[in-house]
């Protein structure tokens, strides 16, 4: 069974991207351009990781992990910026985010990282 992961960012380029080296990678990989997207393919699909840009126009991805954990889902997930906001990547670490990355990111670090988390969700079950 393929892992399941979502991308969620406004870019359509990183968007497309992120899912074709995903994919390369042997995942399902699902996209989502906006936070009401984003809960509703989590809630069809249940991914195994989410790649969560922070800001989205509309609903930003604090606010979309906020819904994520309201809703019990336990993916992992993984905060992208292009802003470095410290706070903000703080504050969603605190709600249980297992990394972040700053765009523009090395897409070979965010490749290991995805499988690490992955392979450390695979063994925690």
């Amino acid at each position: 069974m393929a892992y399941k992961v979502l991308v969620v960012d406004d870019q359509f380029g990183i968007r497309v991207l992120l899912h074709e080296v995903l994919q390369r990678e042997g995942y399902e990989v699902f996209q989502a351009s906006n936070g009401p997207s984003a809960l509703s393919i989590v809630e069809r699909e249940q991914p195994d990781l989410v790649l969560l840009d922070m800001k989205i126009p509309g609903m930003d991805g604090l606010e979309i992990l906020r819904n994520l954990r309201k809703l019990g889902v336990d993916a992992k997930v993984i905060m992208m910026t292009a802003y470095g906001e410290l706070d903000l990547i703080h504050e969603a670490m605190e709600m249980g985010a297992v990394a972040h990355f700053t765009k523009p990111f090395d897409i070979d670090e965010l490749r290991r990282t995805v499988r690490e988390h992955l392979e450390a969700r695979a063994q925690a079950e």
